[in-house]
């Protein structure tokens, strides 16, 4: 009888210790890995700036320009598990000569994106209401679409790439249509 305890709780003990030793390891600390291959939470406002490049096209012959551009960007993304959506406002300073007809100075957009989460990363879409100065033309507003990628750096530091096509008809009640393609990168900060 004795003989048959000590065999049963021998039996017990090594049925016992993986378990054991996967409570120990996971007490421990020890990180998991989620099955959607991204453990990143992207909830949360984010600030930050960018710089890239404008190019502007017209609908009057030989009336367009290309040059450097910048500003910065502010937001919010609420992350729901593989899917990431958001809102946000770019403001971009810009001297694109356009032809010698208009200087573009400034663009601001409001914008809404939604991706899916790659890793550690987010690819997503964008678009949304665009508003442009120039020198000569006035101001006028038009809306936007794009795409962009986004990385996470570490706990608090994006970068990333994004590339938008303005469309601007008939601006400032004339007969001139506005057509601007941004490539930029980006640098955000995430809280």
């Amino acid at each position: 009888m004795r003989a048959l305890i000590l065999t049963m709780a021998s039996a017990v003990s090594l049925t016992a210790a993986p378990a054991l030793a996967e409570d120990t390891a996971l007490s421990f600390g020890t990180p998991t890995v989620s099955t959607q291959g991204s453990i990143q939470d992207w909830t949360g406002a984010y600030v930050g700036g960018q710089l890239g490049w404008g190019m502007v096209d017209t609908n009057l012959p030989e009336v367009d320009g290309d040059d450097i551009l910048g500003g910065v960007v502010a937001g919010y993304d609420f992350d729901f598990g593989q899917f990431v959506v958001g809102a946000g406002l770019d403001y971009d300073i810009a001297d694109i000569n356009v032809g010698g007809a208009a200087t573009l100075e400034n663009v601001w957009r409001a914008k809404v994106r939604g991706g899916i989460k790659i890793g550690d990363g987010l690819a997503y879409a964008t678009t949304g209401f665009a508003q442009a100065q120039t020198s000569t033309l006035g101001t006028d507003d038009g809306y936007f679409i794009g795409a962009g990628y986004e990385h996470i750096l570490t706990a608090n530091f994006a970068v990333g790439g994004e590339i938008l096509y303005h469309d601007f008809n008939n601006f400032n009640s004339t007969t001139t249509d506005i057509e601007a393609t941004t490539l930029q990168l980006r640098g955000t900060f995430r809280f």
